[in-house]
Order: structure tokens, then sequence, then C-alpha cells
């Protein structure tokens, strides 16, 4: 299933969960209340209400697909798409340098080190950094002249995780969504990453979850980014360097991983700093992020 948050443009109502089905989003609470069921009316309690909850909505949704019952279903043109997960809980978890050529480009201008890492790199994106489709990524040029991009399959968690293997890491996922891992490269301190990547608005993310048993194999998409309709980044989830499994077992090693929590994978080559001349994103840019199975995520830049 792919499962968004919107607003109704007619209503103003508060974010809601729904599920896209054909050219519709359906309201998941409102199709449950119908058949006098209960169905959350947020994501993040969706997630927490677990697989028994997708069951009934699985259900609902094939029952009534070809007659939508009133007030249940509203065209996409007529919605807001959200962030799927608009704040989280958390911070989402970053993964650094987790594609061989980005690692190579990133040695070049970024000055890391040229070795694969030997564990996952890891750092973290503020809740307040996530906005959803078509909303603005701000650029502040009194903090940054270098803001780059980089597109990244993400890993929603479905419930909790903690010390265990790889074996077990991929029953632990909920779903899988788009991000894009927005990055002032000239805001690093130190060797800390959080300031040059959890600003407000640095955390595009969308346009909806689909759930992981619509994607078997995560570690076959293509991904792709263009800039004003160029294309600056195309590879394959297939060239990470840890997967996902590594990296679920290995956060978890040391914290905690609870439902509604989100990796973002890491980024293969195509950044605007490993480029020769470098380049950057400026207001007036565009940038449409996609993941194969998952969608298009499209936000322009704007001066503040």
């Amino acid at each position: 299933m792919r499962l968004v948050t919107y607003q109704d443009r007619a209503r103003e109502q508060a974010a809601r969960a729904g599920v896209l089905i054909d050219e519709y989003v359906v309201d998941i609470a409102r199709l449950a209340a119908h058949d006098h069921a209960d169905l959350p009316a947020t994501m993040l309690d969706l997630i927490d209400a677990g697989p028994p909850a997708l069951q009934l909505l699985r259900s609902l949704c094939d029952m009534h697909r070809y007659a939508w019952p009133v007030g249940v279903a509203t065209l996409i043109d007529n919605v807001r798409l959200l962030a799927p997960i608009p704040k989280p809980r958390k911070n989402i978890f970053g993964i650094g340098l987790n594609y061989v050529d980005h690692v190579a480009e990133s040695s070049r201008s970024l000055d890391t080190a040229r070795e694969m890492p030997g564990k996952p790199v890891v750092f973290s994106k503020p809740p307040t950094s996530v906005i959803g489709q078509g909303d603005a990524i701000e650029h502040d040029s009194r903090i940054t002249q270098q803001l780059d991009w980089e597109v990244e399959l993400a890993v929603v968690i479905g419930r909790s995780a903690k010390r265990i293997d790889e074996a077990q890491a991929m029953s632990h996922v909920f779903g899988y969504t788009v991000i894009n891992d927005i990055s002032a490269r000239d805001n690093r301190r130190a060797g800390q990453w959080i300031f040059s990547k959890g600003q407000d608005t640095y955390c595009p993310m969308g346009p909806c979850i689909v759930t992981a048993d619509e994607i078997p194999d995560p570690h076959g998409l293509a991904l792709s980014l263009t800039k004003n309709g160029r294309v600056m980044q195309q590879a394959n989830t297939s060239q990470m360097y840890f997967r996902i499994p590594a990296l679920i077992a290995d956060i978890a090693s040391a914290m905690t991983l609870e439902p509604g929590d989100i990796i973002a994978t890491g980024t293969p080559a195509g950044v605007g700093a490993g480029r020769t001349p470098q380049e950057w994103m400026v207001p007036g840019d565009v940038l449409e992020a996609y993941v194969e199975g998952i969608g298009t995520l499209r936000n322009p830049v704007v001066a503040i």
C-alpha cells in the first residue's frame, strides 16, 4: 500500500493518514468508521497499531475500491500531501558514505577518508528539518553558500528493535519512502554534521510510504535526482556498501529503534560538492528526488 499524510484543500482540516488508490486519497479512519471499525487517523498511530491494522485496511480497501463511501475518498488533485510522517518522534538517522562512488567523490572534495568506513557512519537530522511534497527548501545566504542535494532511500521502522542480528532486521521494517538529505557543505563543524544537515527544511520526505510487502527487495531500486530537469544523480540501491539489515542491526546495537523511526540509507555520487566545477542549489532551483517503486519528491528552493 501507498500511505500518505494529507490535508484536504477544501476543508483545511488537520493532517490525516490516507492511502493512495488509483487517483484518490482514501481517508483511513473514515473508511474504517463507515464499516463500524476503528483505524487510526495519523500515520504514527497507524504504524503503532501494527500488522492487524494494515490487514484490516487492505480488506476494507478491497471491499470498497470500486465504490468508495461518501466522504471517504478525495481526488488527489484536491489534497495537499505532507511528509508521510510530518513530525517524527525522534531525530532521523542518517547514514553517511554508504556508496563507494560517493566515498570517492567525498574524499576529493570534502576531505573525508578515501577508504570505505569500517562501520556505518551515523548522524541525525531533527524532526524540525522535515518538509513534504512541494514544500520549499530554505536557502539562507547568511549561513551557507554551498547548499547541496542527496537523494536517498529511507526505511521506516515498524516495531521496536534492540540488540538484534541482521537476520531479524527486515522483520522490523514497516515500509520505505524518499528523502532528499539537504546539506550545507560549508557548515560542517570539526567533523560534526548535524548543523550542516539538520537545519529547518533540510529533510524533504515523501511523497508516500510504501509498505514493506510492496518492495520485497529494497536493494535493487533505481534512484535519481534532477535539478531543474537535469540529471545530477543516477544509481541503484544495489550499490549500497552497508545494506539495510546491517544498518538496522548496527543502530539497534546501541540505540533502541522504535515504531516510526526513520533511517536514510545514504546517497550515491553526483552531489554538487563532487562535481567539477562544484555546483550548488540556489533560489529558483527545483529538485526532484526519485526512488523506483515509491515515486518522485519535488521541492523548490527559496531565499529567506
